[in-house]
């Protein structure tokens, strides 16, 4: 099954272009205080060997709009502003050389002061991200009838503010629409998507337990991106940015839409299981994290099984797999088994393996 993705128009950030036939783009956000140049500056670089593409900064005054001067010096991939109530810290940011603005319809909203920023952002050519939360909304300009499901208030908010931003001859827009109700989430978007052709990015907001709103993220992400919909995407977590990048990169993997690391397969294991096999699978998932880098650019399918039930012929069908009888396992590589492995060795073995993988 091929994803058709939906037709959005090209809007550059940085050196990285989204929407079009681009490749859906990985955000995330920092959650240091941006002042702390230091601090921002050692957090987007861990997101970026991650695979962080877009790093977004909060800008809560001028202190923290004029540091993004400094961290967007140091920094590879592009840097986008978190502006709220005050929209004179757009201006500032936008002068400290942001790649992107984003805007909060429910607190910048002043048509003239809306306009000023628009004004910045076309003379320096840089996007406006219009980032509608349901938490947010302008409620008695978009929700004078209590029948207007939020949804729909979420939308018409969206496309008032482009209607702002068009009206000056501004179309450098990326729209998200993020609910903490997934299925409110997802309407949004659809409706959105049928409606304009401005980029998309995707993101569920106020996601809850860490576990929780990797699901959550996962299952309405997954959904629109499974549609066609969507340019880019942002994992929320009460967690550390960097498992917002991870689930990110699982997310875009298991649909197919991106190819960093292998492909991994590995039973839920049951009684007749003789290996500790959730400790070799942990121990392969944390080296692949650091040796993701040294392997080849086709990543291998590796199938790790427990048993001689499945095990066998799912470690056959993968490119390379393990299959553990009591006390070792058999290698197989494109369906021949090569030979017997002790358990102790085997994640090195798997790891050597992927690294000679020439598809």
């Amino acid at each position: 099954m091929k994803v058709l993705r939906r037709k959005a128009r090209v809007v550059k950030i940085g050196d990285v272009y989204i929407g079009g036939s681009n490749p859906i783009a990985i955000q995330s956000m920092t959650k240091t205080k941006t002042q702390d140049v230091g601090a921002t500056i050692k957090q987007i670089k861990e997101l970026e060997a991650l695979g962080c593409q877009i790093v977004r900064s909060a800008v809560k005054d001028k202190d923290d709009a004029e540091a993004l001067r400094e961290i967007k010096k140091a920094i590879a991939i592009p840097l986008v502003a978190d502006i709220h109530f005050d929209w004179r810290l757009a201006i500032k940011a936008i002068d400290s050389g942001v790649d992107k603005i984003r805007l909060n319809p429910g607190n910048i909203y002043k048509k003239e002061q809306v306009r000023q920023i628009a004004s910045a952002a076309k003379i320096n050519r840089i996007p406006i991200r219009v980032g509608v939360n349901s938490g947010s909304l302008p409620q008695n300009k978009n929700r004078k009838s209590k029948t207007l499901k939020i949804q729909d208030a979420m939308v018409k908010s969206a496309l008032d503010y482009v209607k702002i931003l068009e009206g000056i001859g501004f179309y450098d827009i990326v729209i998200s629409l993020k609910a903490s109700n997934i299925l409110d989430t997802i309407e949004a978007y659809r409706k959105v998507s049928k409606l304009c052709d401005y980029p998309l990015h995707l993101g569920v907001t106020a996601t809850g337990f860490s576990r929780q709103g990797l699901i959550k993220s996962s299952i309405a992400i997954g959904v629109l991106l499974l549609e066609g919909i969507g340019d880019t995407i942002r994992v929320s977590l009460t967690d550390t940015p960097s498992e917002e990048v991870k689930t990110a990169r699982f997310i875009l993997e298991t649909l197919g839409l991106y190819n960093w690391t292998p492909e991994i397969i590995s039973c839920p294991t049951c009684g007749r299981c003789e290996v500790d096999l959730v400790t070799i699978v942990n121990e392969l998932e944390q080296k692949l994290s650091v040796a993701s880098c040294q392997l080849s650019v086709s990543q291998p399918k590796v199938a790790i099984m427990g048993c001689v039930v499945n095990g066998p012929g799912e470690a056959k069908e993968a490119d390379i797999g393990i299959a553990f009888g009591k006390d070792k396992g058999l290698l197989f590589k494109h369906g021949r088994p090569i030979k017997k492995v002790a358990i102790g060795d085997c994640v090195e073995v798997l790891l050597k393996e992927m690294g000679r993988f020439d598809g």
